[in-house]
């Protein structure tokens, strides 16, 4: 039984691909300006695997620590907010609107204040991925059931209390929602930030945009294929972090 289930879960995915390298090859006969052979790019992943795994350690070092920032800043804020009115209505504007400008109008101001190195990244990927974990985590801080909250106060829990014990537990689910959809986001945030950020030595990104300069598809697509197993592999990550911690949750038991 086990058998068939993992198999009912890997066979529509092979599929999946099948057809995906099906039609990519029918399209790269006609149009090779537009997809590489599959073929070059296995054999640039095959031939300098090094390069890829120098440069994507890069984009992940980026990625992950932009959103170790954004994620902690986030909830905070979102901590913070939950418990005065008059702090949400002056701070929720303002995250607002930093969410709806452009980051990459933003990276090149980054670059001028804080240089050339890693530090312009970090904040580029911390501010793509703050607003959904800020966004869900408040969600989940305000999700608490009325009579649970009437009991906590019955018994004369501090806010402290109430907080820690039952605000945090209750928003978890959500924290782990926006993370499912913020890991794999970050690695568009360490892209983004290198292409906007001027300085770029290294990185999947850099990679692209010189692949990209120099007609190189190959390349550039399979710098693109290790993002792809680097977002996948975040995603199982965070997945499996979720299940365990959240075993005490409804959304985690299986029936």
């Amino acid at each position: 039984m086990r058998l068939f289930r993992r198999a009912a879960v890997v066979l529509p995915a092979l599929l999946a691909l099948v057809v995906v390298g099906a039609v990519w090859t029918v399209v790269e006969r006609d149009h090779p300006y537009v997809l590489p052979p599959l073929a070059d790019v296995g054999a640039q992943l095959a031939g300098e695997p090094g390069l890829f795994l120098a440069n994507a350690w890069t984009t992940l070092s980026e990625a992950l620590l932009g959103l170790l920032v954004g994620t902690v800043a986030a909830v905070l804020v979102a901590v913070a907010v939950s418990e005065s009115t008059l702090l949400r209505r002056a701070v929720m504007p303002l995250a607002v609107v930093l969410n709806v400008t452009p980051v990459v109008a933003i990276a090149p101001a980054l670059v001028v204040a804080f240089g050339f190195g890693i530090l312009p990244k970090v904040l580029v990927t911390g501010l793509i991925t703050f607003f959904p974990v800020l966004m869900n985590t408040l969600t989940g801080l305000r999700s608490v059931a009325p009579p649970v909250l009437a009991v906590f106060r019955s018994v004369r829990a501090t806010r402290l209390d109430v907080l820690l014990r039952l605000r945090l537990p209750s928003a978890l689910p959500y924290v782990f929602a926006a993370l499912r959809v913020t890991f794999p986001l970050s690695l568009v945030g360490a892209i983004v930030a290198e292409f906007s950020a001027a300085g770029s030595s290294r990185g999947l990104g850099t990679m692209i945009q010189v692949a990209a300069a120099n007609s190189q598809l190959d390349v550039v697509f399979a710098a693109i294929a290790c993002l792809a197993v680097m977002g996948s592999v975040l995603l199982v990550a965070v997945t499996l972090v979720e299940r365990r911690v959240l075993a005490w949750h409804d959304s985690q038991r299986r029936t």
